[in-house]
């Protein structure tokens, strides 16, 4: 078996009183596609900067190969000293390395390399970025939350290509679809260590629940043994307990192990407050029109959202989501057409910039408003530090400056603050960047049981399935429809076209394409080719037998006893299920979409 190309063994780290760190270990091989999970704050970031040598731990061992290339893209990429986007992704190239592929990647990610790093939005220095680190091809990809700020087109593509990279991968993301497709490994980091599951990210929520459930059960079975001992301490036969020290000295090690014990964090509570109830109708658009010099953001738009209605907006990084949904809740005026809200509307709105808090205001004056220790939430009077519990702050941050807070501190804060305003009409504008997945269900739970009507802009696709009843995406040169269902749903509507497909197309086109296009629609396909219709009956069978034969080389590599017995044929085997592995994907979603183009034919 290869050795790794990168190895962290005992890692341990602590800043103040509890560890950050606590014996974390992390290894990466040829190959590998892992995904690193953990809440927020449990020390993901730091272990991956550890592992690119950008920051020192206290204790463990690291390795890495020697001949390896790494390369680590961070939150936050530092631009400063280059002229432009071009020289700042040319500088990550080797000697070796090809520039043409830094030409590639830029034109992939939408930018043109004469950008000046100044200048750009959040999403475009995360592309550029992301162009860098991936240009040398690097044995090594340590990716922190690649997918933040991306949209959906530049995300589906980017998954593609790691999919085929042959470089070793290391990603924090909240994206859960994004993970299950890119992933092939799970590390999860929790209370300062990791635990391995050798499978892809789709089966880790199942396998975490287990694994704690099992941790609560040891740890209740050492409380009952406890008791036994101490009983047997008091009441036992005094000449036997006296002499019996090291029974009292396991005692005392099982009394430091309970103590000891950092039990699985809380998760947070997420309530909005309710307002009085809203009209029927909530927002009716007729015929609505936006332009900007000559760019036609929104065209002849209409729509009737009504009460309890849960509306998706997606599309590309300045297709017009944020502009169309200020016109729908009346904050930006259409240059043509009406837009009517409903009567007693109550609207509390999260932004996407996040810049609502002063960097220097303390947590509590941000959710008072300064006026006082209390807010009321509900109807109900609470203590500011009892409301931030249900975030997750502990009491002592209730005078931290907001500066001092994470990106997942900041976007728990910004949720609690438009949580604790009664609504009866949610905005929000990208609320899942940088918050962990627990919080990401949580916020799930609130938006489907919320009594109100919600608006929501995201780029998460597991997020807009589980939450939205309706999904509006742009259709180029202006054009937005609306379709029925989450996003796989939209999906099926459009005959499996992905945003990124429908916006090249758009492209190529032109504008005098896109104005004959929408004078004249296209007449859809009536049925399925002779070859599709083929491929749909024999793709099953196939999907059935790469199974098995994964099944079968799982098994064999779970024999202890294999790799001792045989190396080179244990490698074998394990190069051998990476490939079944990527041909199931392959074989999955080529039926997927064959079967949804069949719905839409028939439907």
């Amino acid at each position: 078996m290869a050795p790794p190309l990168l190895n962290l063994a005992g890692i341990r780290l602590t800043f103040g009183g509890t560890p950050l760190l606590d014996g974390a270990d992390l290894a990466a091989g040829p190959g590998d596609k892992i995904a690193l999970v953990g809440r927020n704050g449990s020390g993901k970031s730091t272990l991956l900067k550890i592992a690119a040598g950008m920051v020192e731990p206290q204790e463990g061992e690291l390795f890495r190969q020697p001949s390896a290339t790494i390369r680590y893209l961070p939150q936050m990429p530092d631009m400063d000293g280059f002229a432009s986007v071009r020289a700042y992704v040319e500088a990550g190239l080797g000697p070796a390395d090809d520039p043409h592929r830094a030409t590639y990647l830029m034109e992939h990610l939408e930018l043109t390399g004469q950008e000046r790093p100044d200048d750009l939005s959040g999403g475009e220095a995360r592309r550029a970025a992301l162009a860098r680190v991936m240009a040398p091809e690097p044995d090594i990809l340590l990716l922190d939350e690649p997918t933040n700020h991306l949209d959906l087109s530049v995300i589906e593509w980017l998954e593609e290509e790691l999919i085929r990279t042959s470089s070793a991968l290391v990603v924090i993301s909240h994206d859960r679809r994004f993970l299950e497709r890119v992933s092939r490994a799970t590390v999860w980091l929790d209370r300062g260590r990791t635990r391995r599951l050798d499978r892809g990210f789709s089966h880790f929520e199942e396998w975490r629940d287990q694994v704690l459930e099992e941790e609560e059960r040891e740890q209740h079975k050492l409380g009952r043994q406890i008791v036994r001992e101490e009983h047997w301490l008091r009441y036992g036969v005094t000449a036997r307990r006296k002499r019996n020290m090291r029974r009292l000295g396991e005692l005392q090690a099982m009394r430091q192990r309970f103590r000891n014990h950092r039990g699985a964090e809380g998760t947070a509570t997420l309530v909005a407050s309710d307002a009085a109830e809203s009209g029927k109708l909530v927002i009716e658009a007729k015929a609505i029109d936006k332009s900007f010099g000559d760019l036609a953001v929104v065209k002849g738009f209409s729509t009737r959202i009504q009460r309890g209605d849960r509306v998706g907006l997606v599309g590309p990084n300045g297709a017009g989501k944020t502009t169309l949904l200020k016109m729908l809740t009346g904050e930006l005026a259409p240059d043509t057409g009406t837009v009517r809200l409903g009567v007693n509307l109550e609207i509390a709105t999260l932004d996407q910039k996040r810049e609502a808090a002063h960097p220097d205001e303390t947590l509590a004056h941000y959710l008072t408003d300064g006026r006082g220790e209390n807010l009321v939430v509900n109807g109900e009077q609470r203590h500011v530090v009892s409301y931030m519990k249900d975030f997750l702050f502990k009491p002592e941050q209730a005078r931290t400056p907001v500066r001092e807070l994470s990106g997942g501190e900041r976007a728990r804060l910004l949720l609690a603050r438009v949580l604790a305003r009664p609504a009866n009409l949610l905005v929000l504008d990208e609320p899942t960047n940088d918050l962990d997945m627990e919080t990401l269900d949580l916020l799930q739970e609130l938006i489907a049981g919320f009594a109100g009507t919600v608006l929501l802009v995201s780029h998460d696709r597991d997020f807009l399935d589980r939450t939205v009843t309706s999904i509006i995406a742009p259709d180029g040169g202006g054009r937005w429809v609306e379709y029925a269902g989450g996003y796989s749903d939209m999906l099926a509507q459009r005959g499996g076209k992905r945003l990124e497909e429908r916006k090249a197309r758009d492209k190529a086109a032109g504008p005098d394409a896109e104005r004959a296009s929408a004078a004249k629609p296209k007449e859809p396909s009536k049925k399925l080719s002779y070859k599709q219709k083929f491929a749909l009956e024999t793709l099953p069978k196939k999907i059935e037998a790469v199974t098995a034969s994964i099944a079968r080389l799982e098994d064999a590599i779970a024999d202890p006893a294999y790799y001792e017995r045989d190396p080179a044929g244990f490698q074998k085997t394990i190069a051998a299920l990476d490939g079944e592995r990527v041909t199931l994907a392959a074989l999955e979603e080529e039926w997927l979409e064959l079967e949804m183009l069949r719905e839409e034919l028939e439907g």
